[in-house]
């Protein structure tokens, strides 16, 4: 028996799998027969393979010397294992393993499970699909559930008439039986994971196939969707071709089919051959679409055919792992999105995106390392998360910047070619870069990986150079903590009027870099690729402020960050980060914006006395005034679409947080204009919904909630549904809840609509609420979105609703959770230190 309990035994191996599947959709259930080839290592009495609410029937093992009858099967369900008792001795040797089995189409959105959409009409039509990663395949059929137990599948389904099927493999044969039932048959697939398999059965429409690099691509959509696949099926051939250059290996599939899902816990999911999506990701109207929406279409299709070869060719040998699979291809999403759309400036929304994102959850003292020991299915499950992804990909490119762009992707072809179809660990990765760079990649590498947090680094002029200092960066300081890591910094800048640039490895706790002149400015973060916070000294943060023009994007943006990271860890005043932001009213970009916005809006809601509100509304007012007037309410030709999206922002900066009553009045107009089924620019109309909602009372909840009922559209519905939540009535807060409870809304949507009633004004009201009835909450929040229910509770920084948050956890622990829940309740910390320590300050401010 292997060491880790959830693991199986050795002693008989798959190789093959044919699969036959019989989904009923009336009765919800399937019946199922497999036949597995399996090598048999050393004689053995039983056979010990996974299996999850599946029932086995007969089963019968089939070697060269006959039959061995299968005579008891038992069931483990905390290993989610079956055990096989064979009536003889099976000696070494190949066999085929043939069981027969029945499985329910559950409603927990893994496994084979049910979805429910509605056509145009209104009617209800209902779906199979399947969600096998990361321990689910067991659901679907008895098989040996673990990444590194690769084989090939045949698969055979079975379905009513007038249903499509749909698996990994390319379909070959379609057979109408005596019953009227039809056979679908597909091709046999590569060597894979069985946590890439995937099922589907409905009514489906498909475009026609698009070759990209000779494969097959198709959308596939519930039906009476095919008018909104155009920008889907144009961003999925792009991202194909530019990702299988940028690899240099061919597509190891004969097809890649992308499939819109109307109830998905996960957003997407990598399935070899079949892709399954959130609908919202597939199914825009372009022309409706705002550039977040956009950006989310392509963003997640490069992330899903990305793995395609990094983690379905070459894949973790063990769930520990996972963290690389998901950061590779959400870098190489990024690369992807960059490259079809560079007017989006992805690398500076990724700054603003998913590094703070990581950088939120890296900064807690319970964070986790990118790499640790994962045992159980409830371990693999934490591990998908702000640091496997956000972290994971902002390391990876930082070391790519560091080392060089075609070092690196030299360095990963290497190492795709040499463990094509087979199971790696994170080493075999740093030994590929290695072997491509000057740099030590492994030991760079390590530091990050296999520690907890980030450092914040503190930059001032010495005699003979710069110094640079490391120390962990907490949201919460904690002198004694002394972890060090091996710092790829990049600086440039200019001294005594000449450019200057260096890359220095900074490997202890300080370092001098060496300069000869006086420093004119200098950033210790160039480019802003680097994960760690800069703290400049007095002069060098001066030099910096006077020399704005001269700095990248994401430079300046980091100023900006990296400023209100200070003031959330207690190292600066919140006064600082008003100094600071009023200088920027001239500013252009998008995601500055966001980052200063994302600050007032914190200052808001933890930070501002009920006194202070009118002066604060002034100065959020004056700061977005002129901005929003060089903008203008309409978008205009030739505009990019990040500025359209700046002036959603802005719009909805000056009626939310700026109260001004002229923008309020705007945005009611517009938003009665859209609910009466006029088209605005996207983002004009998606801030109009925000401050029509903010403001609203209980006819313009109910307008809302009517809107989100009655379109059909993927991303308007969503559109609509964040308006209600976003309306602050205690009672209609309320009201949005118990829709969440009677199953009104989405169960796939359930968690960040709650998410965002706790954020809002009625946030301690709600809460008492849901704490009254936590079990009923919990029971609409299945598989992967549970963890996430709790993902709100750190707006609730009222010291009173925090104590009893944190009571309430402590009698409620959510097993699913555990680790998830502590950092949300360690933010949660942080946020009532901040409303102590900075009301004071910003009511002084405003004085």
């Amino acid at each position: 028996m292997p060491e880790n309990p959830f693991r199986l035994p050795r002693a008989a191996l798959p190789t093959r799998y044919d699969l036959h599947l019989e989904p009923d959709l009336d009765s919800f259930t399937f019946d199922g027969r497999v036949s597995i080839e399996v090598g048999v290592s050393e004689s053995l009495d039983e056979i010990v393979l996974n299996a999850a609410e599946i029932e086995l029937g007969d089963a019968t093992l089939r070697g060269a010397d006959g039959e061995i009858a299968v005579t008891d099967i038992s069931y483990d369900n905390e290993f989610a294992r079956a055990t096989l008792k064979l009536e003889t001795t099976a000696k070494p040797g190949g066999y085929t393993l043939d069981i027969a089995y029945t499985g329910l189409i559950n409603d927990q959105l893994r496994g084979l499970y049910r979805s429910v959409y509605r056509d145009g009409e209104g009617n209800e039509h209902v779906i199979a699909t399947s969600q096998c990663q990361a321990t689910d395949a067991r659901r679907v059929l008895p098989c040996w559930d673990e990444p590194d137990l690769k084989a090939t599948f045949k698969t055979t389904m079975v379905v009513a008439d007038g249903l499509e099927a749909f698996s990994n493999g390319e379909e070959i044969g379609r057979t109408r039986l005596e019953d009227g039932r039809v056979r679908f048959e597909f091709s046999e697939t590569m060597k894979m994971s069985t946590y890439l398999l995937a099922f589907i059965v409905g009514p489906f429409d498909a475009t026609d196939p698009v070759p990209a690099h000779d494969t097959p691509v198709r959308i596939i959509v519930p039906q009476g969707n095919l008018g909104l696949t155009a920008l889907a099926l144009e961003n999925a051939v792009f991202c194909f071709e530019y990702l299988s250059d940028y690899y240099g290996i061919p597509y190891p599939e004969r097809k890649l089919d992308h499939v819109a899902i109307p109830d998905f816990a996960a957003g997407a999911m990598e399935n070899v051959g079949l892709i399954t999506y959130r609908d919202a990701y597939l199914l825009l109207d372009e022309a409706k679409a705002s550039q977040s929406e956009l950006q989310a279409c392509l963003d997640v299709i490069g992330h899903e055919i990305a793995h395609q070869w990094f983690g379905n060719l070459v894949t973790m040998r063990w769930w520990e792992g996972a963290w690389l699979n998901e950061a590779f291809a959400s870098f190489m999403e990024l690369k992807a999105t960059d490259a079809r759309k560079p007017d989006w400036k992805r690398w500076l929304a990724f700054a603003n995106l998913e590094v703070p994102w990581a950088m939120g959850t890296d900064q807690l003292a319970s964070t986790r390392p990118i790499e640790f020991e994962v045992n159980s299915p409830a371990e693999v499950e934490e591990m998908f998360d702000s640091i496997t992804y956000g972290k994971g990909s902002a390391v990876l490119r930082m070391l790519e910047q560091f080392i060089g762009e075609e070092e690196f992707r030299t360095g990963v072809g290497n190492y795709l070619r040499k463990h094509e179809y087979a199971n790696t660990v994170t080493g075999d990765l740093w030994e590929g870069l290695d072997g491509a760079s000057d740099w030590p990649v492994g030991e760079i590498m390590d530091s990050w990986v296999n520690q907890r947090g980030f450092p914040q680094i503190d930059v001032e002029v010495v005699p003979g150079g710069v110094s640079l200092t490391q120390r962990r960066f907490l949201a919460i300081p904690n002198e004694t903590d002394t972890t060090i890591w091996k710092v790829p910094v990049q600086l440039r800048g200019v001294v005594d009027g000449a450019v200057f640039e260096k890359k220095a490895l900074l490997d202890s706790d300080e370092m001098v870099v060496p300069v000869n002149g006086a420093v004119d400015y200098l950033v210790a973060n160039a480019g802003g690729h680097g994960f760690y916070r800069t703290r400049y000294s007095d002069e060098l943060f001066l030099g910096l402020m006077g020399n704005l023009a001269a700095l990248g994007d994401i430079e300046r943006y980091s100023l900006v960050s990296d400023t209100w990271a200070m003031v959330r860890s207690a190292q600066v005043p919140a006064s600082d980060f008003l100094d600071l932001v009023g200088k920027f009213g001239e500013e252009s970009e998008h995601a500055i914006w966001s980052v200063i916005l994302g600050g007032l809006r914190s200052i808001e809601h933890h930070a501002l006395a009920p006194e202070t509100r009118p002066a604060f509304e002034t100065f959020v007012r004056d700061l977005v005034r002129p901005a929003l007037d060089r903008l203008g309410w309409e978008a205009r030709t030739g505009e990019t679409d990040l500025t359209r999206k700046l002036r959603g922002d802005l719009i909805a900066a000056q009626g939310n947080l700026g109260h001004d009553e002229v923008t309020i009045g705007k945005a009611r107009e517009i938003a009665a204009a859209v609910l009466d089924g006029q088209e605005f620019d996207p983002e004009v109309c998606t801030a109009a919904l925000s401050v029509y909602s903010r403001h609203g009372g209980s006819d313009e909840y109910e307008a809302l909630w009517q809107a989100y009922q009655k379109r059909t559209a993927p991303t308007e519905k969503v559109r609509f549904l964040r308006s209600v939540a976003g309306v602050e009535v205690e009672d209609l807060a309320l009201s949005t809840m118990d829709k969440v409870v009677d199953g009104d809304i989405r169960t796939q949507d359930g968690f960040w609509v709650f998410a965002r009633l706790l954020a809002g004004d009625a946030g301690p009201a709600v809460w008492q609420n849901a704490r009254e009835r936590w079990d009923d909450i919990l029971e609409v929040m299945p598989g992967m979105t549970r963890r996430r229910v709790v993902e709100g509770v750190p707006s609730l920084s009222q010291p009173e609703v925090a104590a009893d948050v944190k009571a309430f956890f402590a009698e409620h622990p959510i097993p699913e959770a555990s680790r998830y829940l502590t950092q949300n309740l360690e933010l949660l910390d942080t946020n009532v230190l901040l409303r102590e320590r900075e009301t004071p300050v910003v009511t002084e401010y405003f004085q």
